[in-house]
Formats: structure tokens, sequence, C-alpha cells
């Protein structure tokens, strides 16, 4: 997993996607190590009375000639609320690269990434980093309407990009889980990857297995420390129980203790 390093990062910019999310670009004080898909990041929410965890975000684009990351966080309480008020020009303490990143494709695998809310961002890192030409990567994202859904055009050069909202406002209607790819076509794949609410991870998982594919996803358990000490986001495995911040938040799903 490489050195972990705490840091103070400027925010360089802060762009609103809509409602609800927010692009923050962060400029490391250094080089950046290498950064792989799935890894997080841990940011101490500044000038907070009443928020006293740092919380995780997963790292959405990486720019080593600039030395910046960039996150999508979707204001979901007072943390990322709060985090969302930043301006340029401010600082924030960092605890980085943190996590078990995705495995990454073999040259020629057809692979299908699903991400739900806040799961877009790893899903469509993987999709850029995969190295696979994009007629072999599938990336369904889903959310709950047309409005909740940010702009992601500019990624269709790393794969096709299949919207879906459970209002059917935009895209195929229902839950990523209803998509055709889901239903019908996951035995085309050679490696299935998910983020996103946790039903929704489960839903995948029980129906790679099913199909017989290889399937990863990466768990959002709370995750104050980043390294596996203070317990908070322990998860049963078939090892035992694991802190996810360490040993995941990528777990194979035969690793998981799920119903599925």
């Amino acid at each position: 997993m490489g050195k972990k390093s705490v840091s103070d990062f400027e925010v360089t910019d802060n762009i609103r996607l809509n409602a609800t999310n927010f692009l923050i670009k962060l400029k490391a004080p250094g080089s950046l190590p290498v950064v792989k898909p799935g890894q997080f990041v841990n940011i101490d929410i500044k000038n907070s009375t009443e928020i006293f965890l740092r919380r995780p975000f997963s790292i959405f684009e990486v720019d080593y000639n600039r030395n910046t990351l960039s996150i999508i966080v979707k204001v979901l309480g007072r943390g990322s609320k709060k985090l969302t008020e930043i301006v340029p020009g401010e600082k924030l303490s960092i605890v980085f690269p943190l996590g078990r990143h995705f495995s990454y494709p073999d040259k020629n695998d057809r692979i299908l990434a699903v991400g739900g809310g806040s799961g877009l961002a790893p899903m469509l890192f993987l999709a850029k980093e995969s190295g696979l030409p994009a007629d072999n990567v599938d990336i369904i994202v889903g959310a709950r309407s047309a409005a909740d859904h940010v702009e992601i055009s500019a990624y269709n050069k790393y794969g096709k990009i299949h919207l879906t909202t459970e209002d059917g406002s935009l895209g195929t209607k229902g839950f990523v889980t209803d998509h055709p790819l889901l239903r019908n076509e996951l035995k085309n794949y050679d490696k299935v990857y998910a983020c996103g609410p946790e039903g929704m991870m489960k839903a995948v998982a029980g129906k790679a297995k099913k199909a017989g594919v290889f399937c990863e996803v990466s768990l959002e358990n709370l995750m104050a420390c980043g390294f596996g000490v203070c317990l908070c986001c322990i998860e049963p495995t078939v090892k035992g129980n694991s802190c996810v911040c360490t040993e995941g938040p990528v777990f194979n799903i035969n690793d998981l203790k799920w119903q599925i």
C-alpha cells in the first residue's frame, strides 16, 4: 500500500457540480506518490466545534505534473457540508494515500464498473487507469434523478457510460441493478467492480457471484483514523473481523460475509 503521510494540501478549486456534489481539487506540498483507484484520503474538517473525526473521501483524479488530487464531495451530513464551504487558498490536513486499491484488469479483459452516489469517483478513476480500450469498459452510474447526476461525458474516452435514474428522468429507469448489463449480460465480463450504497453493492455482488464473475467492491464504512487504530470500520470477513481502512476498502466479494 505504500507509505502513508499527513500533509497540508492547498485547495485550488471548489466547483459546484450540482445541488449536492462538489469537485474539490487539492495541491500537495511536494511530489505525490503513486495513487491507485480505490484508495482514499482522510480529511480533517476545519473550524468546526462539533466535528471531531476525519472524513474519508475516495480519490477521483490525480495530476502528477501539477501535484494535485481531486475528490468529489457529496453533501450527506455536517462534515461533508462544512467541507464544501471551503474556499481556494485554504489548507486541509490530509492523511494519504490510504487503503487497498482495486485489482487492475488484465490487458484483454472486459470490465463493468458500477457506481452509485459517492461511489462514482473511484469507478471513473478505475476506468481511466485500467489501460483498456473504451470498448472493453462499461460504466453504469446511478442516481435518483437527472438533477443528481454530474457531468461525466469526458470519461466516454475511457469507457461506455450508461446512466440510470430511479425516476426515469435520464437513462434507464430504476436502480443500477435494473440495467440490462447487470440483469442479463454479466457473463460477458471478466471483472466487475462496484462502489456505492451497501444495498446496491450487495445486489451487484450477488449477481456477479451467481454468474461466476470476479467481483470487487469498495466499502464505505465510517473510517475515522485511516490506520486501523480506532476500530470504527470493522467488517466481518471469512478471515475474521477486518479494518476496512487498512485491509480494505476494496474487498473481493468472496472474502465478505454477505448473505449472497
